[in-house]
């Protein structure tokens, strides 16, 4: 495999691995412990398949092209036996006849192919070696601009000289607010699309590589271990994004809201298709001056697309030049898609069918290679749930209310028939909540509180909804952008800064303005100010865009999801969320159409989730699974894994929710981080499975003076609940470890508080120094009494069969908590030179189902402790670092 320097032997394998599993068509299950090099094993295995596949098919369709140049034009009649016929019946010549006609189209087909790919070669070869091209079609758009301008400015000059029109009932900013004529329900056929040479989009989808990743920041990261790759050069790739990342229209960019950004894009699009036909009827009516995206040009885009395939770029990159040559980065890269070998993704673009299908994405006979794979189940079922307060529906319905209420007049009939079936919809919504959409819902108590769990059709049986057709309306809320429009009349009416034109008018409107304003006094309560700020964007927005998502998930099978009704103290508190069961149901779609597929992550034990509860209820051949997992780069002596059973004074440590809050287990927690902190140098991070346990301890130990007596060897610091402030309590934290280890002295570092599965147990590198011991209290086992997890027990139970004589709902609540265990304790070990300790610290940690689920590398290195003194002689020995989980 080329490889930029001599790989280690764990890498040879993981890329030998991973070549079978691509060449045999499998779907396979990666692991590869963070440090051991993962992202250059990936592509430098995949893309070495890829491109002895890619030699292979060259040698494939040559022989094939060298056969039909051969002039075999089938049997003769003198060849096929007379009256003799195939197993079909039919004549041996005529079978003979149609399988030569197949032949003859392949070649033809590979003909063609062939001229389209050397074509596409020779244009991405003129751009790679002539500089001049680069920039001829940025002077060329400039050119079209100052023309464009230009023109308008003749044409305002025109028009102020012309004499006054017959007024618009409706100034030009306010009939953008109107709802378009809808002609849907398979009425008409709408094609849209760009006007020019659309020819040149149907360009074949050559076998690709889609790698997807969590976070925008990851896939960056994959870009540039490319870039620095063998395949660096010559690899085709493309970077795709959302419009966030991608929107180079500073306007658009503005609104902030993904949503908002959306269909404000969306909308210009619309815009540019129906210019023409406006134009052309400019003579009859007088025109409504819409706004079209600058950006949004076929020429421009195709340049950008060739640009993007001749050499690697990430994400900034592509924004930059979609800036550079005034072409839209988030359509040019689309466009590259086809003849890209490897499309860099993020996990939602993949795994939501409709975003795949918008952005051209086709799986059909591809490789796809999901990262960060850990919470691939939880990510699904994230994308396909949905949650809305009894606030937003409330405020929706009056939106929507006033805003039929206004444009009545101007609103076609299926438009009107459709805004009454939402508003209907929304009634019952809230109806379920026990409330009235007519009255403030800050105000209305909710009588009976708690939370009810409902199947899909018992939800839409009692709140009498099941008559509507949810797959029109939706459809609808998607081709309308009423949402969009919705959003721009509140804008317009729903501040009390604006100015509406008419007392009539004002009296109509004086009642959304009151309303939103109540509504705002009624939801404005103390909270998080963090969660708050998170919220302030999605406030701006209408509800009414929620809201269609949680419509949306209202159409999955009745089987694979559940409605929580959740009451709390008024209307506006409570709410309704859509639970998906089954995320298989919308991964089944991938893994079915794929060539293969493989799943990987640096941590991905305990594999039984993945194997059962995703693959297999996905339809996989269980043979056709194949899972892989690597041991770590570092010297066995460079970690220490101890499960350690009790403390100090002969405790045993057991930290159940029955235990955990006696003051003996606080105290004996309290003692073990004393005598740890006492030999070990550097950073100490110490995980506990709650914020609210973490308090709870960090206040016993501050009444029994145990946090000074730890404060005097190591400065204490708290994971901070606000994720604006976890860089900065990380950079303080770094300060003070380096401080401590260039002064000497008491004090030998720091100690970190954290919480598995808060902001520090994933995706932060607790290297060197910062992580010379870390330290999880307990086992942090989900709560077992949200209504949520219950649900999927019993779900389980009845559809998954029992493993080794355990029930499924028990094997999910094992996995949830030493899937949580595995994040945190990876987080010291990150390169060769690393080392650490891990001390488990509970005696539950010995039990084999338990044992059996850590990492293979740590499982091979865990010494079982029974007392404190053996573990402490261990640490001092090797004084290097420990990672403590209690």
């Amino acid at each position: 495999f080329p490889f930029p320097y001599t790989p280690y032997r764990i890498q040879e394998q993981f890329m030998e691995a991973l070549y079978g599993a691509l060449e045999a068509g499998r779907v396979g299950i990666f692991e590869s412990p963070t440090g051991t090099g993962k992202s250059l094993s990936l592509i430098c295995g995949a893309l070495s398949w890829l491109r002895d596949w890619e030699e292979k098919r060259r040698q494939e369709e040559e022989r094939l092209l060298a056969l039909g140049a051969g002039g075999q034009d089938g049997l003769t009649p003198q060849q096929a036996r007379p009256g003799s016929a195939d197993a079909a019946g039919q004549p041996d010549w005529v079978t003979a006849f149609v399988q030569k006609k197949e032949e003859r189209d392949m070649v033809d087909r590979l003909k063609e192919e062939q001229i389209r790919r050397k074509k596409r070669e020779d244009r991405l070869e003129k751009i790679r070696h002539n500089v001049q091209l680069k920039y001829a079609a940025k002077r060329k758009r400039c050119e079209e601009d100052e023309a464009r301008r230009l023109l308008q400015l003749s044409k305002e000059a025109l028009s102020q000289g012309a004499g006054e029109g017959a007024p618009d009932q409706l100034d030009h900013n306010e009939q953008e607010l109107i709802l378009a004529e809808y002609e849907s329900d398979d009425e008409k056929k709408v094609v849209s699309g760009l006007e020019e040479d659309e020819d040149d989009l149907e360009e074949e989808h050559v076998t690709k590589i889609y790698y997807c990743s969590r976070t925008h920041s990851q896939l960056s990261q994959f870009v540039h271990e490319v870039q620095k790759s063998p395949f660096g050069k010559d690899t085709r790739l493309v970077s795709l994004g959302s419009r966030q990342n991608l929107c180079v229209n500073e306007e658009v960019r503005r609104l902030g809201a993904l949503q908002l950004i959306n269909d404000r894009c969306m909308e210009m699009q619309k815009n540019k298709h129906e210019k023409k036909s406006n134009e052309e009827n400019e003579g009859k009516k007088r025109r409504v001056s819409r706004t079209t995206c600058p950006f949004y040009s076929f020429e421009q885009m195709q340049f950008l697309r060739d640009e993007v395939l001749v050499e690697v770029k990430d994400i900034e990159q592509l924004v930059s030049l979609g800036r550079e040559t005034k072409a839209c980065p988030y359509y040019g890269s689309r466009f590259a898609i086809p003849a890209a070998q490897l499309v860099v993704l993020p996990y939602q673009m993949l795994l939501h069918e409709p975003t795949r299908n918008a952005a051209g994405i086709k799986l059909k006979d591809q490789v796809v290679i999901i990262d960060e794979a850990h919470n691939l189940i939880d990510t699904i079922t994230c994308i396909h749930s949905a949650e809305v307060s009894g606030s937003q529906l409330c405020c929706a319905h009056s939106q929507l209310s006033q805003y039929m209420e206004r444009y009545r007049k101007h609103l076609k009939a299926k438009n009107l028939m459709y805004i009454k079936q939402i508003l209907y919809l929304l009634e019952q919504f809230v109806a379920m909540l026990g409330g009235n959409v007519n009255q403030n819902p800050g105000c209305q108590a909710v009588s009976q509180t708690g939370t009810v769990l409902k199947s899909i059709n018992d939800f839409l049986f009692q709140s009498q909804i099941d008559n509507i057709n949810l797959f029109k309306v939706q459809r609808y809320c998607e081709k309308s952008l009423i949402s969009r429009k919705l959003f721009g009349f509140v804008e317009r009416y729903g501040g009390p800064a604006s100015a509406v034109k008419t007392n009539k008018e004002n009296q109509k409107l004086a009642g959304l303005q009151d309303f939103l304003l109540t509504l705002q006094q009624g939801s404005d309560k103390e909270g998080d100010p963090a969660v708050e700020a998170e919220h302030d964007q999605l406030r701006t927005a209408s509800p009414l865009m929620q809201i269609e998502g949680f419509l949306s998930a209202l159409t999955n099978a009745n089987q694979d999801g559940r409605v929580i009704l959740n009451r709390q103290g008024t209307v506006g508190q409570s709410s309704l969320k859509f639970l998906l069961l089954n995320p298989a149901v919308h991964f089944a779609k991938v893994v079915e159409e794929c060539r293969a597929v493989i799943i990987a992550g640096g941590t991905m034990q305990p594999v039984a989730d993945f194997r059962e509860q995703l693959l297999c209820c996905a339809g996989v051949d269980p043979a056709r699974i194949v899972e892989f997992s690597c041991g770590h780069v570092i010297p066995p002596e460079n970690i220490l894994p101890i499960i350690l059973c009790s403390g100090p004074s002969n405790q045993q440590l057991e930290f159940t929710y029955q235990t955990r809050d006696l003051p003996q287990m606080m105290d004996e927690t309290g003692r073990i981080l004393c005598n740890l902190c006492n030999v070990i140098p550097g950073g100490v991070v110490c995980f506990f499975p709650s914020y609210e346990y973490e308090k709870q301890v960090y206040s016993h130990w501050e009444k029994t003076g145990l946090l000074a007596r730890l404060a005097a060897r190591k400065k204490i610091f708290q994971e901070p609940k606000k994720a604006n402030q976890v860089e900065q309590v990380l950079v303080e934290y770094a300060k003070c470890i380096k401080r401590c280890s260039q002064t000497g002295g008491q004090m030998t570092g720091a100690l970190l508080f954290s919480v598995v599965g808060g902001k520090m147990s994933e995706g932060i590198n607790f290297s060197d120094d910062l992580g010379r011991c870390v330290i999880m209290v307990g086992m942090p086992y989900p709560n077992i009494r949200s209504p949520e997890l219950q649900e999927k027990m019993t779900w389980l139970d009845k559809t998954m069969p029992r493993a080794a004589g355990q029930a499924p709902s028990r094997v999910l609540i094992e996995n949830l908590c030493m899937k949580a265990v595995n994040q945190s304790i990876g987080r010291a070990i990150r390169h060769q030179k690393d080392f650490a300790s891990i001390l488990l610290l509970d005696h539950r940690y010995a039990r084999p189902a338990i044992f059996n689920k850590l990492p293979q590398w740590i499982r091979e290195r865990t010494q079982v402790k029974p007392a404190f003194g053996s573990a402490f002689a261990e640490l001092r020995k090797v004084r290097t670092c420990c990672i403590l989980i209690l």
